[in-house]
């Protein structure tokens, strides 16, 4: 029989080792080994977080429900079509790009929880939003307190991005689009001499009905009405009555496709035969559905018009996009599409950290500095403003074409 013994080895005068039989040792191994493991499994990431760190994630904020959902639906299509063709060309330096998307529902109440969401999550480097002006001005401070960038691929407010260094936006602000508005308007429609301001009573319609009439009073256009309407309204008669009445030759709306294809279709049922004029908001396929025959004519300023001569990378993302999704791309789509890209791209050259792309995008000052996407050549001012043009599309027989004349200021 094997018996236990244990020996006593010396080593120096100072030190004694006790050995154990072979018994102990095994036993001791096993046990030294299963301690090791534990230890070891306490630091060692799981798979999950293994993955997650294999992926670079930046935030999607917009209207994905609500009354104006059909902008939220572009803005996420926009954001997946870009994100795909860059995880398909081996990602950012090699890592995955997830998209984070968090619906804001077109609120300043909701836009709040969801920047204090985004903001607290310190794995998103940047958040491509919020859509609507008041939704991006809520969400401001807080991004500002934890410095996180917010692109906005749609807020016009003039105060967006004012007061904060992590605010920016790739599209023109309401003082440039009202202004250019009646100058076209003045310069176009030659037969207007009178016109009607209809507006969204918020920041986006209360900003661009005064930058509007302040550009046409200046000019000469005379202001016979100006009425206000809530965002939630549907009934627009009342003031519709009052417009009438007025009798202008145009009817200029300041608010969102949700609200023009209701007064348009109300407005021709009333019997007003003035021409229509409608601020980017009103910019949605879904007008078209909803104000049916009553949207033909109408004139629309937008950002960006997807067909226009020589701009082949932008029908390029066009077929894309409809092979992609099984519709057309707007607007909304192409300049979500270069706000992931202009991200992607701060990150590529200046370091996955939300302090770098801020850095990065401030550093876009100039013409010769600046990001050439679909939509064109985006450049920021010392507020995080950008300067890039308008134009105009118009609808013919049920769709949008662009204007005969595009007026550039």
């Amino acid at each position: 029989m094997f018996m236990k013994q244990r020996i006593l080895i010396e080593t120096d005068p100072h030190q004694v080792l006790y050995r154990l039989g072979t018994g102990h040792i095994c036993s001791a191994l096993r046990s030294s080994l299963v301690l090791l493991l534990i230890f070891s499994a306490a630091f060692l990431p799981t798979a999950q977080e293994a993955e997650a760190a294999k992926t670079i994630k930046v935030a999607v904020a917009g209207p994905f429900t609500g009354s104006v959902a059909a902008f939220g639906e572009m803005i996420k299509k926009g954001a997946q079509l870009r994100a795909k063709e860059i995880n398909g060309n081996g990602g950012i330096n090699g890592k995955e790009l997830e998209l984070i998307f968090e619906d804001d529902t077109g609120k300043d109440k909701e836009a709040s929880l969801v920047a204090t969401r985004i903001a607290s999550n310190k794995k998103i480097l940047a958040v491509v939003g919020h859509f609507n002006s008041s939704c991006s001005l809520a969400g401001k401070p807080i991004y500002k307190r934890s410095r996180i960038v917010e692109l906005s691929p749609g807020s016009t407010n003039v105060n967006v991005c004012k007061g904060s260094d992590y605010t920016f936006r790739n599209l023109y602000r309401d003082d440039f689009q009202g202004s250019f508005s009646a100058k076209y308007i003045k310069g176009v429609l030659t037969d207007v001499k009178t016109v009607a301001v209809f507006f969204d009573n918020d920041d986006y319609g209360r900003g661009l009905r005064d930058s509007f009439k302040q550009s046409a009073e200046k000019i000469g256009l005379a202001i016979v009405a100006d009425e206000a309407y809530d965002r939630d309204a549907t009934d627009y008669k009342a003031q519709l009555t009052k417009i009438k009445f007025a009798n202008p030759d145009l009817i200029f709306i300041a608010g969102l496709y949700s609200q023009a294809g209701l007064i348009l279709s109300q407005a021709r049922e009333s019997g007003i035969t003035a021409q229509f004029f409608g601020a980017d908001g009103v910019d949605s396929p879904k007008l078209l559905e909803i104000a049916g025959e009553a949207a033909n004519g109408i004139y629309i300023t937008t950002p960006f018009i997807f067909g226009l001569e020589g701009n082949e990378e932008a029908q390029r993302v066009a077929t894309a996009f409809e092979q992609e999704f099984g519709k057309a791309p707007d607007t909304w789509a192409a300049l979500t599409y270069d706000a992931v890209g202009m991200i992607v791209e701060a990150i590529e050259k200046k370091g996955e950290s939300r302090k770098a792309i801020r850095d990065h995008l401030g550093s876009l000052t100039s013409p010769e500095k600046g990001y050439q996407g679909i939509t064109g050549l985006t450049y920021f001012d010392e507020n995080g403003d950008c300067l890039k043009p308008a134009y105009v599309k118009q609808v013919v027989k049920g769709k949008f074409v662009a204007a005969e004349v595009q007026f550039l200021d």
